[in-house]
């Protein structure tokens, strides 16, 4: 039985189910990132009530700290961690090439770098990847590939995607935990003949699901926006497709539309550690004194377990005293909002109402800026 199945399209986007050792996800789905084998400030019991069906875990991270030896000895991280459902592992890379005070070299055997974490040099290659993910012992385990910054030369793209491709052949062949799916990542940023001929690669080699990788990561959102439209149709329509690093409404909503499956970002968490609520309307910052007497939830007709009890003049007060229960409140709703809108995009391609579901949430978005005119 195929692990992918496309239920319902509306244009180019798609709804479908994904299945994994540890359950279905239907997608279009948001990933929460679980960096350290945790999302934070959330136990597992609270993602699946605000609507999570799958998470990310950070190979880098948990290779250094606590050890993926360590995990696997310990039942793999779902048994670690206490999350029973579907989880997802980056490679590394993404971490290895956005640190670039840390890199030291770059070949065609692997990557060596320094550890954050003592400044150590340690060494990546596509097979350490493999194995540190089989440890993992995760659902889906993601090709270790080159993640270069915006504006690099065509010359040096044209060397990121052949690298990518034969570090991505060499992982292919590595052993894999039971059950576990492999995707890999295409690269080319928005250049259309080096993309094509990184997705002609990866697609060569057979893999469980691809992503969409070099994106995201400086370029204008036009231009990434425009790259995903024409990518996301040249990978394979029976496997799923995965945009990596996107969480904004405005961003998840285009690229749903443009037949993404799987997204995944810090952004719900993140935000909530600066104070700030994400609502149907924009952003609401909490530290903001114009909050100090509101009785009103952080979003009107929102069913998380912020909203259902708490005003914003209390998480403001908690937030402004950095009590922990502001940071896992805000957690709690941001994460929900994001799942909810998600949800909400697949019921509508089921209904082949895509086009106005987005238009609708979009103009909400649009009626005040993102960053609410009191926010300062």
């Amino acid at each position: 039985m195929s692990h992918f199945t496309v239920t319902a399209t509306d244009g180019a986007a798609r709804a479908g189910i994904l299945r994994t050792g540890h359950g279905d996800v239907r997608t279009p789905a948001f990933m929460p990132v679980g960096t350290k084998g945790t999302v934070k400030s959330l136990d597992p019991d609270e993602l699946r009530a605000v609507g999570s069906q799958i998470i990310l875990g950070n190979t880098y991270h948990l290779h250094f700290r606590p050890g993926d030896e360590l995990i696997a000895e310990l039942g793999s991280l779902h048994a670690f961690s206490g999350w029973d459902g579907p989880i997802l592992t980056d490679s590394g890379g993404f971490q290895v090439f956005s640190l670039r005070d840390t890199l030291l070299a770059v070949d065609d055997d692997g990557v060596t770098f320094r550890s954050v974490y003592d400044g150590a040099p340690e060494r990546f290659t596509p097979e350490l990847a493999a194995q540190i993910q089989r440890n993992l012992g995760s659902d889906i385990a993601m090709c270790l590939d080159v993640c270069p910054p915006a504006g690099v030369t065509r010359a040096e793209l044209e060397e990121v995607v052949r690298r990518t491709s034969l570090w991505a052949a060499r992982q292919r062949q590595t052993d894999r935990a039971d059950g576990q799916l492999v995707f890999g990542i295409t690269q080319g940023a928005a250049d259309e003949e080096l993309r094509r001929r990184s997705i002609e690669e990866l697609v060569a080699l057979d893999f469980d699901g691809y992503a969409l990788g070099g994106l995201a990561v400086g370029e204008s959102r036009e231009e990434m926006f425009a790259a995903t439209t024409w990518a996301a149709p040249l990978l394979p329509p029976e496997r799923p497709r995965y945009f990596m690093g996107i969480g904004d409404a405005e961003g998840i909503l285009r690229v749903i539309g443009a037949g993404i499956d799987l997204f995944d970002c810090v952004l719900p968490t993140r935000t909530a550690r600066t104070g700030s609520a994400l609502t149907g309307s924009g952003r609401l910052n909490l530290k903001n004194a114009r909050f100090a007497r509101d009785p009103r939830p952080l979003e009107e007709g929102c069913g998380c377990p912020a909203c259902a009890r708490f005003s914003r003049a209390y998480i403001r007060h908690l937030i402004n005293q950095e009590e922990l229960l502001g940071l896992r409140l805000l957690s709690l709703h941001n994460l929900h909002f994001l799942l909810e809108l998600t949800a909400g995009a697949r019921a509508a391609i089921e209904r082949g109402e895509l086009r106005a579901y987005t238009a609708e949430r979009l103009s909400r978005l649009a009626a005040r800026p993102q960053e609410d005119p009191w926010d300062s």
